[in-house]
Parts: structure tokens; sequence; C-alpha cells
């Protein structure tokens, strides 16, 4: 799906409108420092973010924003959701996607001239993260190979230090029904206007296989900023401080980098 092709589906094929769901804290925003906008993975919602990553944004001063994808839409029209709210945003924004987010704002960096960019655990990959899934828990992703609910397990997305309970919980929200084209799908276009991009993910993730993982951030020309012991489900998971403190830093420095715009 190169971006090309895509505008000129969007034009003869228009994405349909739908109301967005958007989770945001602005009130102590700083000026000088661009929004974020944060695009959760596969079966989960601005909900992912609303709890522990939008708050310690906000903490340090900025505009912190998460979309819900729309329900049943397909990766064309997500990355259109993401592109319209991100523009919708007073200035330049910085997307931060996670799991099949990331792809989704890959793909949005195509069309939306981002300040920068956090691919968290990337789903980028699809067939070494389908063989992944078919190992690590074949009873819950069988079914989605049909068509049916992908039922994810609590070792995929959380290291083994998370209380079950609160896996659970967690769990219980997510509705995922994947589609063929996050397997099949071809590589991300190259981003408008070169952004300075940050891969971050674990080596324990049982979703993305560290190769993936070092592969997409060579592709971004780098290597990826390693969390052991957290699994795929970073903002969620038991030291979920440490990746978005991490990346508020790198932006922090990266941002200071560029000068204020």
């Amino acid at each position: 799906m190169r971006s090309g092709l895509l505008r000129f589906e969007d034009w003869t094929d228009p994405v349909p409108p739908v109301e967005r769901e958007v989770v945001s804290l602005t009130e102590d925003a700083r000026a000088d420092l661009p929004p974020l906008l944060f695009v959760p993975g596969l079966g989960h919602g601005a909900w992912a973010f609303a709890d522990h990553w939008l708050p310690q944004a906000a903490s340090r001063g900025y505009a912190a924003h998460a979309v819900t994808p729309r329900p049943g839409g397909d990766l064309r029209a997500h990355v259109h959701d993401v592109v319209q709210v991100a523009a919708s945003l007073p200035r330049q924004a910085v997307l931060v996607g996670q799991g099949a987010g990331a792809l989704v704002v890959a793909y949005a960096m195509g069309r939306y001239p981002v300040r920068a960019a956090v691919l968290a655990a990337p789903v980028m990959d699809g067939w070494p993260t389908l063989g992944a899934a078919l190992r690590i828990n074949p009873f819950g992703t069988l079914p989605a190979l049909f068509g049916g609910r992908l039922r994810l397990s609590r070792k995929q997305l959380f290291g083994p230090e998370m209380p079950a309970e609160d896996a659970q919980q967690h769990l219980d929200r997510i509705v995922a029904r994947p589609r063929r084209e996050l397997v099949m799908h071809d590589p991300a276009p190259r981003p408008v206007g070169d952004p300075p991009v940050l891969v971050i993910g674990s080596p324990d993730d049982r979703v993305v296989p560290r190769t993936s993982l070092d592969r997409t951030a060579t592709r971004y020309g780098g290597a990826p900023l390693l969390f052991p012991g957290m699994g795929h489900d970073l903002m969620l998971d038991v030291a979920r401080a440490e990746p978005i403190e991490a990346i508020l830093d790198w932006l922090d420095k990266t941002l200071g980098d560029q000068g204020t715009s």
C-alpha cells in the first residue's frame, strides 16, 4: 500500500466519516512543546494509555491525547483517523504507536509531517508475529485465522511480574479481530520530512520477535531501546513508567536539539 496509491484510493473511495474517541489531558500543557498523540494496538483503545502514559506525559508539560481506532476499520481507515486527529491539533504532533498501532503510525508518517515519532513494540513484520502467536498461544490464535476472535493471553502481553488479577482486567477489555492486511501488507512509505523516530521494545516480548524489532529500528536509522523483563503491552505492564519516561527524555533531548517551533 504505497502512499500514492493510498491517496488515489482516498479520492476515489473515501473513508467514511466517524465520530472518533479521543482522550486528552491538556490543562498543564506548555506552549513550547508539541502535542503527543498515542495510537493503541490491536483490540486496545485510548483506555490503554489513559491511566498511566497520558498523565505522565501531561506531568512533563506535553498536551497528551490518545485515539481509539474505529471498530471494524481496516488499516487505511485507521491511518486516515490518525492523520485527521493529528491534523486537528493546534501544533505539529508527535505520534506514539504501540503494537499494531505502530504500523498505523508508520503509514501515517507517509502522509502527515510528524514532529517526531515513537514505535513501541511495533508489529511491522506480520509473518514472524503470526508465527510467534501460534507458538505461544495456539488455541487463542487459530480461531482468528478463520474469522473468529483473537484471544490474547497474559503470557503474550505481560511480563512475569504482572499480577494475574490485573492482567485479566486488561484482557477482558481487549476485543481483537485481526485482519489479513496486518500480515500481508506493503512496507510503510518513507516518512515525510525525515523526522526523528525512536523504536522501543522488550527482548522478552512474545508478540514481536527480537529480530523484527531490530529490523524496524534499523529501517529508521538506529537501534531499539530495550526494556528487559517487560511484555508486549509496555504501557500497561508493571514497569510501565520506565518506557514512557525514556520516551519523554528522548523527546526533550531531540526536540531541544531541533529547537522549538
